[in-house]
């Protein structure tokens, strides 16, 4: 399976990568940084390398918000599979099965106070640090944690604050969907309150710079679409809590990884299933997309070649009679967009995938 990134360390035995977009993020903080460097300081070409080392320690701090998630999350008892820093700040992936509102809320809150004590920190080192240029980048990097501890408390998907929306009606209600599509509402709200903060200069008559109107919309971009995302998750939420797994399951066929194309009756199922003797399903063929292989290749191909590879835990035991809440919780924790069902001799009998359970269930395909 591909990597997110360059894998840089463990943490409690949890990978931790370096995503291959962060340096993008190195290159637009010392564009962007590196003026005002030189602008304060007069360094000439070192302001871009001390603005590079700036972008060092706003990954330090990045990697310290998903670190301080990741550790709360296997305390309460979350099997954590990764930790990534990327263009997007970074996230935390975590199996959270048996997850309650308290359990989800501590996973939240610790993120953005572990900003708060980098913020502390660096204030308390202003008072004792001499040099310009040291104080300059612990300043910037005071102010940075401050404004993404308080920005990520705002209570609206996908900011911390809005896990903590989300637990709090999920709470109240009783029901985490719930409390998911409330929590995404919010950050739609969020974001649109972004947009008019970053309109703010023409109401008052003067004229926004282009820099802060970049960054006012790429931040609102990213808030709307992991509202949107949240917002749709609630909605699975619902369906899953009101549909039958056997009213939404796929039937599947199942293949061995050293199986050739040619040889296996592809026209029998929709969906195969990839399980050798013995062995937990490893991964998924979609009939239908089999057309992109060469008839040539057909004969001499395994299935394995033309296979996705899903993650560890996608493939449950689960009954037909049994509501579809329990997929939804295997796909929030693996990331994939489908389950594959097992019978009590752990053998596939279909699959729900994500797309239809979002569209409020379907009549499943019998074989």
């Amino acid at each position: 399976m591909k990597t997110p990134g360059w894998r840089i360390g463990t943490l409690s035995g949890v990978p931790v990568y370096l995503g291959r977009s962060w340096v993008l993020v190195a290159v637009v903080i010392m564009a962007l940084f590196g003026p005002t460097v030189q602008a304060i300081l007069g360094l000439g070409a070192l302001s871009y390398v001390v603005a590079l080392v700036f972008a060092l320690l706003l990954l330090v701090s990045v990697l310290a918000h998903e670190a301080a998630h990741a550790l709360v999350a296997q305390r309460v008892g979350f099997r954590v599979s990764r930790v990534v820093a990327d263009f997007w700040g970074g996230h935390t992936a975590h199996d959270a099965g048996g997850a309650t509102p308290g359990r989800s809320a501590a996973v939240a809150v610790v993120g953005p106070l572990a900003n708060g004590v980098l913020a502390l920190l660096g204030w308390l080192l202003l008072g004792v640090l001499d040099g310009d240029v040291a104080r300059l980048l612990v300043l910037a990097f005071t102010w940075a944690n401050g404004f993404v501890a308080l920005f990520n408390m705002v209570p609206g998907l996908p900011l911390d604050g809005g896990f903590l929306l989300e637990a709090l009606v999920w709470r109240l209600a009783g029901e985490r969907s719930t409390g998911t599509w409330v929590a995404g509402w919010a950050g739609r709200v969020v974001a649109l309150l972004v947009v008019l903060w970053g309109l703010l200069p023409v109401a008052q008559g003067g004229t926004p710079s282009l820099t802060r109107m970049l960054w006012v919309l790429v931040i609102a971009w990213f808030l709307w679409q992991g509202a949107t995302q949240a917002i749709a998750a609630g909605l699975r939420g619902r369906t899953a809590a009101r549909v039958l797994v056997g009213d939404v399951a796929r039937s599947v066929g199942v293949v061995e990884p050293t199986a050739l194309v040619a040889d296996t009756p592809w026209s029998q199922a929709p969906l195969w299933v990839v399980q050798a003797p013995g062995a937990p399903p490893v991964g998924l063929v979609h009939a239908g997309s089999l057309g992109t292989v060469p008839e040539q290749e057909r004969a001499v191909a395994p299935v394995s070649a033309v296979a996705v590879r899903m993650p560890e835990g996608w493939a449950v035991r689960m009954e037909r009679g049994q509501t579809s809440d329990k997929a939804l919780d295997v796909m929030r924790a693996t990331g994939a967009g489908v389950v594959c069902l097992l019978d009590e001799q752990d053998r596939p009998w279909g699959a729900v995938l994500v797309d239809d359970l979002s569209r409020g269930g379907r009549p499943a395909a019998r074989s």
